[in-house]
């Protein structure tokens, strides 16, 4: 069985200043550079509205849903105005998802166990952690890859 990442994305929302970013670059997000956070907050967090606020105030439209209501966040239409963040009736859109951050600041891509294990261990064991743990829903704890495990507390 292979090892996992498993993130406690509420935890790690309160660890503001992480040195280190995971991002994922392959799969369906070859093509992107998205931040384990944002990744997880669209697809865990969110509310999944049927009349999305966040997509009808964005000015720029870089905001849209997947096949799964997934809102996902076009980085480069992006020009960080915030409305998405202040129209939520739900607070998922995090003010920190939206900051450039360059400096003092990593990013390691996320795919094997090297990295996986170099990321768990740039954060406090309680944010981060490697496991032989399974998807459990019960739990709190979801895939959002084959080798990333996140707990977070869903509205679902």
């Amino acid at each position: 069985m292979a090892k996992k990442l498993l993130i406690d994305l509420q935890k790690l929302r309160e660890y503001k200043d992480t040195p280190v970013e995971g991002v994922l670059k392959f799969g369906e997000y070859a093509g992107s550079f998205k931040t384990i956070r944002e990744l997880a907050s669209f697809q865990f967090s969110c509310r999944r509205c049927e009349k999305a606020p966040c997509l009808e105030a964005c000015p720029s439209m870089a905001l849209t849903k997947n096949r799964d209501d997934i809102v996902r966040r076009a980085t480069l239409l992006c020009v960080r105005c915030k409305s998405c963040i202040f129209v939520c009736p739900f607070g998922t859109l995090m003010d920190d998802l939206f900051v450039v951050k360059t400096s003092g600041r990593s990013f390691i891509r996320l795919h094997g166990e090297k990295d996986l294990q170099r990321f768990a261990d740039s954060l406090p064991g309680e944010v981060a952690s490697i496991t032989d743990l399974e998807e459990e829903p019960a739990r709190q704890v979801f895939s959002l890859s084959e080798n990333i495990l996140i707990k977070e507390f869903t509205w679902r």
